[in-house]
């Protein structure tokens, strides 16, 4: 493999700040390489076009999930993939960018990973008409809507829900924590399950919640130094749970969990099992999966197989979308409990909150 600044496919040059040529075998495989990354090989298939939110490969959470989609689809359907991906405090013009130069370099389809797209990709569908497009986490009437779009979000309110419950039966003192990345409507969606969970389970428990960051600043996804800090402060307060949907910045709030011999839920992730985060592993106890990686590759099939659907598709417990990782056996002696609340929700008894009232 070789490093080189740009990339020619069918005649148009892709101008990303760091390419990756891969041409050993019919896959490509990718890097994080500063702001953008790319990858692209020899095969015969789908060539998907994948643009990551902040963190990109590498964040052991959100971003990961989404990869392991495009990875799947690389050895089931000898893909190629060109990736790229998003820099902290970058603006939608340049997000935009980043859309167009995978649609001129002939990848169809393209997969837009976070809401942080739904503008850009607003405008650039609407120029290429014949590209279908994908949105994880997105559905806004009127801006990212088209005839060329499938918007793939999740009932992640129900996943947390579950993951609430198993906080709560688990906690000795009563007190909680919620660490959110960055406090927009999808992380209060995480927060409004998780408190409902935990009051479920427990209602004389209190939930302790905290975001990182406020909108236009995103950087608390991916800042585990901050993570850390927040854990510590609500764990020197009492808390022995916390819930870190926060992306890259929750291996921060593993960090304190382990410093002070707490415990922690991962998200999007089975984060237990996940290389980077083996010396924090033990403090894991379970985390709410988002199957981004389901949904990618449930696209890229529709798109090969000629089945695309324009509009919204939700991922929730019924389909499969959302649920709670059991690795490391720390929630084996509840896990009778969980599945009974899972069904519950399935089948429409429990309804659960997807906004703070």
């Amino acid at each position: 493999m070789r490093r080189v600044r740009g990339l020619a496919v069918g005649g148009t040059a892709l101008a990303l700040a760091s390419v990756l040529l891969a041409a050993c075998g019919g896959n490509g495989t990718s890097t994080n390489a500063g702001s953008s990354t790319a990858t692209s090989g020899a095969a015969a298939g789908p060539k998907v076009g994948m643009a990551y939110d902040v963190g990109g490969r590498g964040d052991q959470s959100f971003n990961d999930a989404a990869a392991r989609g495009l990875d799947k689809a690389k050895s089931t359907y000898n893909a190629s993939a060109l990736e790229a991906e998003a820099t902290q405090g970058e603006t939608d013009a340049q997000k935009e960018d980043r859309l167009r130069q995978l649609a001129d370099a002939g990848y169809n389809p393209i997969i837009a990973v976070g809401f942080a797209y739904a503008g850009p990709l607003g405008k650039v569908a609407k120029d290429y008409p014949k590209v279908k497009f994908a949105i994880i986490d997105d559905f806004t009437p009127g801006t990212d809507t088209g005839d060329n779009i499938a918007n793939l979000t999740f009932a992640e309110n129900e996943g947390s829900y579950l993951v609430g419950v198993a906080a709560a039966l688990k906690s000795k003192t009563g007190k909680l924590g919620y660490i959110g990345g960055v406090n927009t409507p999808l992380l209060q969606k995480f927060q409004a399950g998780f408190d409902a969970g935990v009051k479920a389970a427990k209602p004389t428990a209190t939930v302790d919640d905290k975001y990182l960051t406020q909108p236009p600043d995103f950087g608390g996804f991916n800042d585990p130094a901050k993570g850390q800090t927040a854990a510590q402060g609500m764990y020197d307060k009492g808390v022995d749970v916390i819930f870190a949907a926060a992306g890259g910045s929750g291996a921060g709030v593993f960090k304190a969990a382990k410093a002070s011999g707490k415990l922690a839920i991962g998200v999007d992730s089975d984060q237990y099992n996940q290389p980077a985060l083996l010396d924090v592993k033990s403090v894991i106890m379970t985390s709410m999966l988002k199957k981004v990686d389901v949904a990618v590759f449930d696209f890229v099939t529709a798109v090969k197989d000629g089945k695309f659907v324009a509009g919204n598709r939700v991922y929730d417990l019924k389909a499969g979308g959302v649920d709670y990782s059991t690795s490391g056996g720390m929630v084996d002696d509840i896990k009778a409990t969980l599945d009974d609340y899972k069904q519950k929700i399935i089948s429409g008894v429990i309804k659960v909150p997807a906004t703070l009232s």
